[in-house]
């Protein structure tokens, strides 16, 4: 009895051991910051404020656009990566950007300007939750106009980056456009960090969550190749237009899981470059 006593202690103690290590590890600690940031809860508020703004204004910019014929149901095919069945599938969920354009007033665009300023917001409060710092003050909303409108700019740019490659095209453009979209896209998500948090986080700390970000987004892609792009065709069959709609949410909230978590992956590869630089300088 004693020594099946002393075995539990043991195996227990193991246990212990173990579990302090992962707290105290890199991944403890993203685990800890995942669960106080709320990252999935966060991400669906992310999801609804981005389908609910960017949608909207997508669609026009897309149908003011006719030298390049694009519409947003083009523009949100290739982001999502899906195959050409899925793809129209989205193109019938959007027919008609054209009437949208017409249709739009000057209320309807202030409306989603309003939209936009707490579509900002929330990613702003978001990048404080990772960095722990407080609110903004109120005087600071302009900065979620700008980086709204930059966002509308950059994803309207980037949609040309982001097409299929034609297979008659070489090599080394593919690349280069390749290149070109993930460095612009890495940029963006370094910009925006700075802008929404007011310059009180440097240049230097934030440059991991934006590399983190676009890395993430490029595996999302992967993922929705692989997952999303089947189930836009069977949800079409199942629920129809409404199911399309559903596998798009989805989507967006794994597009705030990404934005969030590559920031949270960031600070936490910055706090332990800095820890292992300071146990460097001191074995010095």
């Amino acid at each position: 009895m004693p020594k099946k006593s002393s075995d539990a202690a043991g195996h227990g103690s193991w246990f212990g051991r173990l579990d302090r290590a992962f707290h105290l590890s890199v991944a403890g600690r993203g685990w800890r910051h995942a669960g106080e940031l709320e990252l999935m809860q966060r991400s669906m508020g992310f999801a609804a404020l981005g389908f609910l703004t960017l949608v909207p204004l997508l669609i026009v910019v897309a149908a003011a656009d006719p030298a390049n014929g694009r519409g947003f149901a083009q523009w949100l095919g290739d982001g999502l990566g899906v195959s050409a069945t899925a793809q129209q599938e989205i193109q019938q969920l959007f027919a008609k950007p054209r009437q949208a354009l017409e249709s739009t007033t000057a209320f309807g665009l202030a409306a989603l300007a309003v939209f936009g300023l707490t579509f900002g917001s929330a990613v702003q409060v978001g990048y404080e939750k990772v960095w722990e710092l407080p609110p903004a003050r109120w005087h600071t909303m302009w900065r979620h106009l700008v980086w709204v409108a930059m966002l509308i700019g950059y994803l309207f740019l980037s949609a040309h980056f982001t097409l299929e490659p034609d297979r008659s095209e070489p090599v080394a453009e593919t690349f280069w456009r390749f290149l070109v979209g993930v460095l612009s896209a890495v940029l963006f998500f370094w910009w925006s960090q700075r802008l929404l948090l007011g310059g009180r986080v440097g240049w230097v700390a934030l440059l991991p969550g934006a590399v983190g970000t676009v890395i993430g987004l490029l595996g999302l892609r992967v993922f929705s190749r692989l997952v999303f792009s089947p189930l836009i065709a069977t949800n079409a069959v199942t629920y129809g237009p409404i199911g399309t709609v559903l596998v798009v949410q989805s989507w967006l909230v794994g597009v705030g899981v990404v934005v969030f978590g590559g920031a949270l992956v960031g600070r936490l590869l910055h706090e332990e470059g800095h820890r292992m630089a300071h146990m460097v300088r001191r074995r010095r």
